[in-house]
């Protein structure tokens, strides 16, 4: 008889790291690793984010069997508690690069712990008190910033309406000046004027930044943004503000998303956040930026850090998922090979190392982006307003879809244990669905990266000048040539991968200026044609996306010493860019490769992944996420399915 299975954590049977996996954290977490500790233990420590014993192991996450109102409530009171431990202190009114790298970083832990934290967190922070900061002055910041960090008041963002989502130039909430009074006037003509999925209205709030059209005179000045307030301190709702609740949702239920009609509410003339465009007592509009669209443009800027967030948000999750499926891969087995032998770990498959190490790799090569796209966005300045659009669109649309994939792969590697919901990967696949849309349409963010590049192509061209920023300066020297035979010693050179990705891009730019072009001259319009040229569109904005992110890792590996860590970088490079070859019918629809060379890389991927097998526990070491935020199947998953274990 075959004795009883018992579990064997991964560090008895693995070999001890091929490299220091500190080091490892510190390139992918890239910055405040000691803030970050501090805020993990934090929650820890805390009742509040629902401790419980399972295999020997603490862990927290949110109580998902409570409903939308238990959820709801039990956010308040975690964001009570992180409060008075300091976490925000600073968030909005210490200045510099480093005061903002550490409220991401501090966030980011947050998201570990529960989506609906750090979405609550995030709407009155970076949405609400990002557009007081930014498109307010001195008298609001003094006004309202301080009691926004301190939470005596909550605010939430009502730019979203039932009609009107991405196309936000379009929403029908109306502001209309009363000189008079020096008021302005906030009124929801139709239906399809509701402001809808306002995070934090339905329960909380008390006040709200109002996105409407400004009329003055009967002139509409286009979309401004206004302070109002919708509840008083005791939460009761305001007169002539009616809300309503969204509903539950198949996930983020820890959010009180609401709906809020206004009836011609009225708003002091100096709630108008007047940074871009103020309205003067009599009536006169005045603003520093002529151009509309440019102004228009700037009344966007605070949802940039929201897509940052989220961007980098769905790395962690990712880094989560993967965690728990490698950990649980490296101590459960299936099958013998031969007769009466042990059964084989998961991960000892070839099959089910093609499945999660390639998410590994692209994983980490995410992170470097992330960074990359934070620090960007903390040293901002006028010229790279614009660069930061382009970014942050494609990595948000980029690493949210990919968070998707990996939580699907993620929860299938772990069978029907996937499923529970105390092990966290099947309920994070609800939890994170929303960030393909909110934010930004995924879709529609990519067809704003192409069009940025086509402006880019037609600026060059127009005006007989290099390439300049996005990375584009590899379009200024000659075509990159791909050798015809490609070998392993040849597919893992990191100028054979830039050079494919460059030629893919270059490529793909001018066939859809040119695309363009031959719609433009059958007499379609400038947008008509840009919308009929959706599709190589899109193959543009990936490959841009692509390089980008692969350029930015080569960056971090060169500035790595010699030694086993970049040797592990390497083959973290490598298989990315085989997997992108192999995932994408690009390269092979347009040339790019022959159908050997693709056939080629995709045995290498599978040599890349015998490669990467030694390293798979020790770069899931490295992911910094305590052993308390993952879940019961990562350690003893035999004890805490046991009859005496049970929930202490």
């Amino acid at each position: 008889f075959s004795p009883c299975l018992s579990y064997a954590p991964p560090e008895s049977s693995e070999a001890p790291p091929a490299f220091a996996p500190m080091e490892l954290r510190a390139l992918l977490d890239g910055h405040h690793l000691r803030e970050r500790d501090w805020a993990y233990g934090a929650m820890e420590e805390s009742p509040l984010f629902c401790p419980r014993r399972a295999g020997g192991k603490v862990f927290v996450s949110p109580d998902y069997n409570e409903g939308k109102e238990g959820q709801r409530e039990a956010t308040m009171r975690r964001i009570g508690y992180l409060t008075r431990r300091g976490v925000f202190r600073g968030w909005l009114t210490e200045p510099g690069p480093d005061a903002e790298l550490r409220k991401l970083a501090l966030l980011e832990c947050l998201g570990v712990y529960d989506h609906s934290l750090a979405i609550k967190v995030g709407v009155h922070f970076f949405l609400w008190g990002g557009a007081v900061k930014f498109l307010g002055t001195k008298r609001h910041h003094d006004k309202w910033l301080l009691d926004t960090e301190n939470y005596v008041i909550k605010g939430c963002f009502a730019m979203t309406e039932l009609g009107h989502g991405s196309n936000v130039r379009g929403i029908e909430t109306v502001a209309t000046y009363d000189s008079k009074t020096g008021e302005f006037v906030i009124n929801t003509p139709c239906e399809s004027a509701q402001k809808y999925w306002i995070g934090g209205a339905a329960n909380h709030a008390t006040h709200t930044i109002v996105f409407a059209q400004l009329h003055i005179n009967g002139r509409n000045e286009g979309v401004h943004a206004f302070i109002a307030q919708i509840r008083d301190q005791d939460e009761n709702v305001l007169p002539n503000i009616h809300i309503a609740d969204c509903g539950h949702k198949i996930g983020l239920n820890g959010v009180d998303n609401g709906r809020i009609w206004f009836n011609n509410i009225r708003v002091p003339r100096e709630n108008l956040l007047n940074l871009v465009a103020d309205v003067l007592p009599d009536g006169k509009y005045v603003s520093m930026i002529d151009n509309p669209d440019q102004r228009f443009a700037a009344f966007l800027s605070p949802l940039t850090l929201g897509r940052v967030n989220i961007a980098v948000n769905a790395v962690y999750i990712s880094k989560v998922g993967l965690a728990i499926a490698v950990r649980y891969a490296l101590s459960r087995r299936a099958f013998s090979t031969t007769p009466d032998g042990p059964e084989m770990l998961l991960l000892d498959y070839p099959s089910h190392q093609r499945r999660l190490l390639p998410l590994l790799a692209k994983v980490c090569m995410m992170s470097s982006a992330s960074n990359f796209m934070k620090n960007m966005y903390v040293k901002r300045t006028p010229e790279i307003s614009k660069a930061i659009h382009v970014y942050s669109s494609a990595l948000k649309a980029t690493l949210t879809w990919q968070n998707m994939t990996t939580l699907q792969e993620c929860r299938e590697a772990c069978g029907g244990q996937g499923l529970k919901t105390e092990n966290r990967v099947g309920i994070f696949k609800a939890e994170f669905d929303v960030q393909s849309t909110f934010e930004g349409d995924n879709n529609v963010l990519l067809q704003q990266v192409s069009k940025a590049l086509y402006a880019e192509f037609l600026t060059t061209q127009r005006k007989k000048k290099s390439f300049k920023g996005l990375g584009l300066e590899h379009l200024n020297g000659p075509c990159p040539v791909i050798p015809h035979s490609l070998t392993s010693v040849i597919l893992r050179s990191s100028k054979f991968q830039m050079d494919l990705f460059c030629l893919r891009e270059r490529d793909l730019l001018k066939q859809f200026a040119e695309e363009v072009a031959r719609h433009l001259a059958q007499g379609e319009s400038r947008e008509r044609a840009l919308m009929l040229s959706y599709q190589i569109a899109e193959d543009l904005a990936r490959a841009f996306t692509e390089r980008t992110i692969l350029q930015i890792f080569l960056e971090d590996e060169m500035n790595a010493p010699a030694g086993s860590l970049k040797d592990v970088l390497v083959l973290l490079r490598s298989m990315y860019v085989m997997v992108c070859i192999d995932e994408s019918a690009s390269f092979l629809r347009y040339g790019y490769l022959s159908r050997d060379n693709v056939t080629t890389v995709r045995k290498e991927v599978m040599i890349l992944c015998s490669e990467l097998r030694p390293h798979a526990l020790a770069i899931v070491g490295s992911f910094g996420i305590p052993d308390a935020f993952l879940s019961p199947l990562a350690f003893d998953w035999i004890e805490a399915n046991a009859l005496s274990s049970g929930s202490e």
